[in-house]
């Protein structure tokens, strides 16, 4: 089933006199469940696709249709509370409020919902364990390394449940032993929960990971790569 339909999708702005387009028509269904990466040279469009698909940004013209809603037509505020119950972002640099612990950092979306106390309690642990950093739950994010600091931010970005997971060059500030941890940690939620993830990366090893590389260039799909994932892929980043 497709989750994510893009039709002529296009993002555009002015600078000075010049049209700068990011994104050119671009044409692309991700199906319910896919572990997606997008790659390409700075200025491709891979980042401005990433925020459009989680709701940050709007397109110039074109549709985008996510899960039946197309997201292009909603008011800000509209797609504000559609971005809320629908996206989970990971972000390069983790963005983790730095005098919250680690379990006041996942709870911060479910702030958001009306939910009563206990249920964004038992949610927020159940965060922490899925990412395996229960223990250090009332650690700052000072007290943590960078692998433990991007857990902590998926963990934030997977408690409200959302039907999309983006990250944006998640492994990107990590170390090869930590990413490597963070990419299987993505991969185990992709194929455990059938979430669907739609990741930016420059580095080609991660995309070993994903079920389907896109790569972009000056806004449009110049090639795509399918990769069946084995054991043997998620040895890449040793």
């Amino acid at each position: 089933m497709t989750l994510i339909h893009c039709e002529q999708l296009t993002r555009e702005f002015k600078k000075g006199n010049a049209i700068i387009r990011p994104l050119d028509e671009l044409d692309l269904d991700v199906p319910s469940g896919e572990f997606m990466a997008l790659m390409g040279p700075s200025g491709s469009g891979k980042t401005t696709l990433l925020n459009l698909i989680a709701g940050i940004d709007t397109p110039t013209r074109g549709k985008l249709v996510i899960d039946g809603v197309n997201i292009a037509e909603l008011s800000r505020n509209k797609l504000a509370a559609w971005r809320s119950h629908h996206v989970g972002y990971v972000f390069q640099l983790y963005n983790l409020v730095p005098v919250l612990t680690a379990f006041e950092n996942v709870e911060l979306p479910l702030l958001l919902h009306k939910l009563p106390r206990p249920e964004r309690r038992r949610r927020v642990h159940e965060a922490l364990e899925a990412v395996g950093i229960a223990e250090r739950s009332d650690h700052f994010p000072r007290q943590l390394s960078g692998g433990q600091e991007q857990r902590v931010a998926i963990a934030r970005a997977i408690v409200t449940d959302p039907t999309i997971l983006v990250a944006d060059e998640p492994t990107g500030d990590l170390d090869k032993p930590s990413a490597k941890a963070v990419m299987e940690l993505l991969t185990r939620l992709n194929q455990d929960t059938a979430k669907t993830i739609v990741m930016v990366t420059h580095d080609p090893s991660t995309t070993d990971y994903a079920s389907r590389t896109l790569h972009l260039d000056k806004g449009r799909l110049a090639r795509q790569d399918a990769l069946k994932r084995d054991a043997e892929h998620h040895e890449v980043l040793t």
